[in-house]
């Protein structure tokens, strides 16, 4: 008996007790023109996103997003070439908004060209359990109040006006836009002003926003801190923020169109002489 109360208490502990978190390493020679990029993740998230900000922290210089195969594993390359500040480069890989699946590396650039690398971090949790990781997900600063954003656009307008407020006023604001397929197709990155405000324009039309669909808008200051994470999704349809004939438009022309045919049917009719 005392075996078996012994037994059911550690698979108990077992089946609570996992793993969660993300590594990334950073591995380039020197001289060279490419940054190799590596990783594994636990989360299920589709995407890691990845964002390569310049020395000076005002310019987004690279964007890119992969999908972790079965096992949670990842790579990706940046080609440094056209990274003309020489100095240290911040590149953020993301999976999810929590800070667990967040990880900075710096990567040293001058003329274009790698300064031998090999740099790794993780933030993986071991033999965790629910509670635990319930913290690491849910824990906010409580000086921290956060970003939001509001999209809007008039009907059939090629402009989406994107205006938010943070509590953040000293650090840029990144904007990136996924098409319905998961494809990034945009990105900006502007600066609140001393209230927090902000406000950017985004320009729709062309290949790739190609695809019908919710585009989904998404605004981040920092890494990690969900309030500093904000998402809004605008409905595309021919390269328009709104089709500028939706079906019962269409349907209310059509009505005014036969209506005047038979309008001046009659009164062509009306006019025929008589005798």
């Amino acid at each position: 008996m005392a075996v078996a109360l012994i037994s059911v208490t550690s698979v108990n502990q077992d089946v609570f007790a996992v793993d969660a978190g993300m590594s990334l390493t950073a591995t380039a020679e020197d001289g060279s023109n490419t940054i190799s990029f590596t990783g594994t993740t636990t989360s299920n998230t589709q995407y890691v996103s990845f964002v390569a900000v310049s020395p000076n922290g005002q310019n987004v210089v690279s964007v890119d997003q992969v999908t972790p195969d079965a096992n949670g594993d990842f790579s990706t390359e940046f080609n440094v070439s056209n990274w003309k500040q020489d100095g240290m480069y911040k590149i953020t890989a993301s999976h999810g908004g929590s800070n667990l699946y967040s990880i900075t590396l710096n990567v040293e650039v001058t003329g274009g060209s790698t300064a031998e690398t090999s740099t790794s971090d993780s933030s993986v949790v071991t033999n965790q359990s629910n509670d635990d990781l319930a913290d690491v997900y849910t824990g906010v600063d409580e000086d921290s109040v956060g970003l939001s954003i509001t999209a809007n656009a008039m009907e059939g307008s090629d402009t989406i006006e994107i205006t938010g407020q943070t509590t953040r006023t000293n650090e840029d604001v990144i904007f990136t836009v996924t098409a319905p397929n998961g494809n990034l197709v945009s990105v900006d990155q502007i600066s609140p002003d001393a209230s927090g405000d902000f406000a950017t324009d985004i320009s729709v039309g062309g290949p790739l926003w190609s695809q019908d669909g919710a585009y989904t808008v998404t605004a981040q200051q920092g890494s990690g801190n969900s309030n500093f994470i904000d998402s809004v999704d605008v409905d595309i349809a021919d390269g328009l923020v709104v089709p500028e004939f939706g079906t019962i438009a269409a349907m209310i022309l059509a009505v005014a169109i036969i209506s005047i045919i038979a309008i001046s049917a009659k009164s062509r009719l009306s006019i025929v002489p008589r005798y």
